[in-house]
């Protein structure tokens, strides 16, 4: 199997309403959780509860939080940060807005480093089918533009013109037809 990264390194951030840390006991360190409502995220496939990993200094520490609210969507659990609800462990990019607002107040930063992004993993054979060939040239340019997953050409628009010029006909009539091409 060949990995081929599509995005960039990822990082969770630990996050409240500004509100919800004035009225409660400060978080310095993971074990401060305990005296916190901390949301769960519900693993939906597995049935089981996420549990919240950290790491500094080269240790390693996964937190059980325990809390009222438990989620299977990342969207709900921010929103009940926003909310003041409680503490939520959600991907850093998806919280940079509210947390530039003020919406959210970030903790336990140095807790948190990045970890890899994600990746697409595809066999490594000499046939290659040619969708195949042509995906994987736009997503090769897009990491070298320093644009990974990122963008509106993820939306559709404009996919088929970041193609090779090279790109057969048969190939763009192909992707034209998959889900990821308007």
């Amino acid at each position: 199997m060949i990995a081929l990264k599509v995005g960039p390194d990822l990082s969770m951030a630990i996050v409240a309403a500004p509100g919800y840390l004035e009225r409660h006991p400060q978080i310095v360190q993971p074990a401060d959780l305990i005296q916190h409502r901390c949301m769960n995220y519900r693993l939906v496939t597995a049935g089981t509860i996420y549990a919240w990993e950290f790491e500094k200094d080269g240790k390693t520490l996964e937190v059980g939080v325990t809390g009222p609210l438990t989620f299977n969507k990342s969207e709900l659990m921010l929103g009940a940060a926003i909310d003041g609800l409680g503490v939520g462990y959600l991907l850093e990019h998806e919280v940079a807005p509210y947390l530039a607002s003020g919406q959210l107040t970030q903790v336990l930063a140095d807790w948190t480093p990045p970890f890899p992004g994600f990746h697409f993993y595809y066999p490594s054979r000499r046939q290659m089918r040619p969708v195949l060939a042509a995906f994987l040239d736009l997503v090769r340019g897009r990491n070298q533009q320093g644009l990974g997953m990122h963008g509106p050409i993820w939306a559709g628009a404009g996919l088929l013109n970041q193609l090779k010029p090279s790109t057969p006909a048969h190939v763009l009539k192909l992707l034209k037809r998959q889900s990821f091409v308007a």
